[in-house]
């Protein structure tokens, strides 16, 4: 293994200094250039920022090394750290552990989480693309998070009267000593704060540079097959990652407790986690100095806002800034394998109905009774659904159009984006200020809606040009959070916004939608026009130019066609959608909230999308009536099963997402077809279970192959451009009687 790792530890360090250093130092001096001029603070100020940042830093470095081990963005990293904090807080503040046995014993379940972790679920996922893997952290998060809610009423009904019901949000700081630094007073606890992100960053460091187990990690973050080639236990190497970053997360949350006091349960939400990534993105995903730089930076100018603005609102859209800036002006390094494309892809094409098969009659009957049943089933539910339960249908079939705009973008276009969500929240401002400020028609202000998200999406596509793969997804994901949080912000922006209760106009002045069953027929005609939109466009030729520049975008580049064009198309159809989706569900709501547009519910309908399977639009329905429907509908712990593990389970069952499935069976029925008249039809046998059942063509195509073989042996020229002789058919097996059809028969 010495021998390995001297061999891969020259590579590393190389490939480990060549972040673009200039520019990014350039944008964290910009920072601080700006946060001086517009936002001035006192020393304190900056000082509180230095340990928040620091704090943030130690997130980003588990964020860091979980993306160079895995090749995923770890959604659950946070999370990693609430379940150990969470149970030494308990053992602090109830039966009176002293601090430090209470921090030890944090370490040593957190070390044991990150491995239990990586054994029973990351190695689930080994062989499955990267985007499966990193939407199962959404799962582990979710999980890990109702584990925290959950253990202080489990300790209390275990130890009565030990443990505390409604732990508090903090701990008291094992020295009582205070001091001030104008105008903030430290306490002990901001001092174990700054000497924990101390201890762990140069520890880490010495870690790496050091040692045999640290080299390792990084030789096989830099290259995993060769790691493994030069006998490099990569599993175990994994498996340390993942326990160091355990660890990272729980220092980072149990100080922040004991700094700023948060809830715990949530320590770690969507905000936190842009933080953490803005500052992984500063870095470069891989060089730690950079991260925690700029990590500490943005920690500085944020509590330089707060101490000048009294809020945080304007935090976000400067960390979208930030991190577009940065990944615009670092160099792109396309013979990085970490930044391609295809350990992201997880789309699977669906195959439409074989032409030899659509003309026949069992074919033609089945689609028919498939969408007359489908239509029955929307037109009825109204006829036996209370008001209540149908109008939570009608939310479920919003969400299915925003899944269908991800299934453009991301499943055909291949443009990972997890700002969807911003998009159904520019599209409702819109609608919903044109039909109550301006009082003109819906299906005006449905349209302009649409409009405006398709050139806001064109504008945050642009970028796209030289951002691919995981670092696009960091991008929309802080778009995601700025307009969320700055963008319906009326203290902002209130001027424009909606107003009050918004009313539904009759459509032309002449259809009423006022109740909630007329609305509900109406966000069903919308659904079916939205798909009918999505299945032409992907049935044109820019759809099958999408297809082709997803697949290889120089190779669809060397035949003449402009990938610009076609992923600037995609984002223009995906944020029409997503736009229009977002004027239906206001006037739906009746009002603009700020809830349905927070940042973690883009993280939920990415999620849900691949869930029901990105690379069709049937699984973007069956996406939302699994995800939201569970949410609305099951009581809370089967939906709580439903979003965590059964996320877990669906993905590592279904790696195509439930689609899949739905597709399976069609395809099963339509082998059944083709055996019933004796057709052959290469496409549907090719993936058959049971090759029993392809014995004609198997046959048939090895006599094929033994007489093309032969004439090659031979080495003749002419025998091999001379026709091929006709093969004799195989002997026929019985199939069962009914009536054939005469095209596509096999003889």
């Amino acid at each position: 293994m010495t021998a390995a790792l001297s061999a891969t530890t020259n590579a590393v360090r190389s490939s480990w200094r060549t972040s673009s250093l200039p520019s990014t130092g350039a944008v964290i001096l910009g920072l601080v250039v700006v946060q001086r001029v517009l936002w001035p603070a006192p020393t304190g100020v900056l000082v509180k920022g230095v340990v928040i940042g620091g704090l943030t830093a130690l997130i980003s470095f588990g964020i860091a090394l979980v993306y160079r081990s895995n090749r995923i963005v770890n959604f659950a990293q946070g999370d990693l750290g609430t379940v150990p904090t969470m149970a030494a807080v308990l053992l602090i503040v109830g039966p009176g552990v002293p601090y430090f046995v209470g921090l030890g014993l944090g370490l040593v379940a957190a070390a044991l989480l990150g491995a239990l972790v990586e054994f029973l679920i990351i190695r689930r996922f080994a062989h499955a693309p990267r985007l499966i893997l990193t939407v199962a952290t959404l799962g582990v998060a979710q999980i890990f998070a109702a584990l925290a809610l959950g253990l202080p009423s489990l300790a209390h009904d275990a130890f009565p009267g030990a443990f505390e019901l409604n732990p508090p949000n903090t701990y008291p700081s094992p020295f009582s000593f205070t001091f001030e630094i104008s105008p903030i007073v430290f306490h002990g606890n901001d001092v174990i704060a700054l000497l924990a992100v101390v201890i762990c960053s140069v520890g880490l460091a010495l870690f790496f540079r050091v040692s045999n187990t640290g080299i390792a990690v990084r030789a096989s973050a830099e290259s995993f097959d060769r790691a493994a080639l030069l006998g490099i236990p990569v599993k175990r190497v994994q498996m340390i990652v993942w326990s160091i970053a355990s660890v990272l997360a729980f220092v980072a949350v149990f100080m922040r407790a004991g700094v700023v006091g948060v809830p715990l349960g949530s320590v770690l939400g969507p905000a936190i986690l842009v933080r953490a990534l803005a500052a992984c993105v500063i870095g470069g995903m891989t060089n730690l100095p950079l991260i925690f730089a700029g990590a500490v930076t943005l920690g500085v100018v944020e509590q330089a806002i707060v101490w000048n603005t009294h809020e945080t609102a304007l935090v976000a859209p400067i960390l979208f800034v930030v991190v577009l800036v940065v990944l615009l002006a670092q160099r792109v390094d396309r013979s990085n394998r970490s930044d391609g494309m295809s350990s992201w892809q997880v789309v699977t094409d669906v195959r439409p109905i074989p032409p030899e098969l659509s003309h026949l009659r069992e074919v033609r009957w089945a689609t028919r009774g498939l969408v007359a049943l489908l239509a029955g089933v929307a037109l009825g539910l109204p006829l036996v659904l209370s008001t209540s339960r149908l109008d939570l249908v009608g939310v479920i079939l919003v969400y299915a159009m925003v899944g269908v705009s991800l299934v453009v973008l991301t499943g055909w276009a291949g443009q990972v984006s997890l700002g969807a969500v911003a998009f159904l929240a520019i599209g409702a401002a819109v609608g919903g200020a044109i039909t109550s400020r301006l009082g003109w028609d819906l299906t005006i202000a449905l349209l302009v809606a649409g409009a405006v998200g398709a050139v806001v999406s064109i504008v945050i596509g642009l970028p796209a040009l030289r951002i691919r793969g995981l670092l696009l997804a960091v991008t929309t994901l802080a778009f995601a959070q700025a307009v969320a949080v700055y963008g319906l912000n009326r203290a902002e922006f209130g001027w424009w916004l909606p107003l009050g209760r918004i009313e539904r106009p009759q459509l032309f002045g002449l259809i009423p939608i006022a109740t909630e069953r007329q609305y509900y027929y109406f966000v069903v005609v919308c659904l079916v026009l939205m798909l009918s939109v999505a299945k032409r466009l992907r049935r044109s030729r820019v759809g099958r130019v999408m297809i082709g520049v997803r697949e290889n975008d120089r190779a669809a580049q060397a035949f003449g066609v402009s990938p610009v064009r076609a992923k600037l198309t995609a984002f223009a159809a995906s944020g029409f959608i997503a736009a229009f989706a977002g004027a239906v569900f206001v006037h739906h709501q009746q009002r603009l909230g700020i809830e349905p547009y927070a940042t973690e519910e883009s993280l939920a309908v990415f999620s849900m999308v691949v869930i029901g399977g990105l690379g069709s639009l049937s699984g973007a329905i069956l996406g939302a009536v699994y995800v939201i429907g569970a949410q609305y509908f099951l009581p809370d712990e089967l939906s709580f099963f439903a979003g965590g593990a059964g996320l877990l389970i669906v993905l590592i069952a279904l790696p195509g997402g439930l689609g899949s499935l739905l597709y399976s069976g069609r395809d099963a029925f339509l082998r059944w077809v083709a055996e019933r008249h004796e057709i052959m039809v290469p496409s549907l046998f090719a993936d058959a279970k049971d090759m029993s059942a392809v014995g004609l063509s198997r046959e048939r195509g090895m006599a094929f192959l033994r007489e093309l073989a032969d004439r090659m042996d031979g080495a003749d020229a002419d025998a091999l451009l001379s026709p091929l002789p006709e093969l004799p058919p195989p002997e026929p097996e019985p199939v069962s009687s009914g009536p054939h059809d005469d095209a596509g028969r096999m003889s």
